[in-house]
């Protein structure tokens, strides 16, 4: 049975600090819907009420050009192994790049990552679990190194031609560009 809450308890905190993987979804008015899994040590928990997760540059930048033109985000955690639980995170977010003038603070929540391209910060408006009992079990075997290496290896005009000027979204929302390279020394 689900239950809502109006932010994130301590039981909470605990299943997501217990999770390898999450999903987020977003969409805009006459766009398709993103659903986008994510992985790393990237998600933070800031207060009960907000949430942020570390962005790497990737396939696309969907979610930011939904972000800045509806502000839905939800996010996901499956429990793999016991209990069965799966809880959402509904909310409103925005992107934060490295030339924002709230990018130092926020990014002081995180170890960055080769590839880091943004930061969204998240205002949580509701909590939801649900049973997960359909949700299979499963192991985490290790992280996938191949992104981080992939752009710790890059070179960082090229870096930024390919990931930090992504500025539309598959149906043509735009997104705000970087030009902030961040390779494998936080401080590059």
């Amino acid at each position: 049975m689900a239950e809502f809450f109006e932010t994130l308890n301590d039981k909470h905190t605990a299943m997501i600090a217990a999770q390898p993987v999450f999903f987020v979804a977003t969409a805009a008015a006459d766009a398709r819907i993103n659903l986008s899994p994510k992985g790393y040590d990237a998600f933070r928990i800031l207060a009960p009420d907000r949430v942020a997760y570390l962005d790497l540059g990737g396939s696309g930048n969907e979610t930011h050009a939904h972000l800045a033109a509806d502000g839905r985000i939800t996010i996901m955690f499956c429990n793999f192994a016991q209990p069965a639980l799966i809880l959402r995170i509904y909310g409103t977010g925005v992107p934060v790049l490295p030339q924002d003038p709230q990018w130092e603070e926020l990014a002081s929540n995180f170890t960055l990552l080769p590839g880091t391209r943004q930061i969204f910060d998240i205002a949580v408006e509701s909590v939801q679990t649900s049973c997960g009992w359909g949700v299979p079990f499963m192991e985490m075997q290790a992280e996938r190194e191949t992104l981080k290496k992939a752009h710790a290896q890059s070179n960082p005009s090229e870096w930024a031609a390919k990931h930090g000027m992504r500025l539309a979204s598959i149906d043509g929302l735009p997104a705000r560009p970087t030009d902030r390279y961040i390779a494998g020394d936080p401080q590059d």
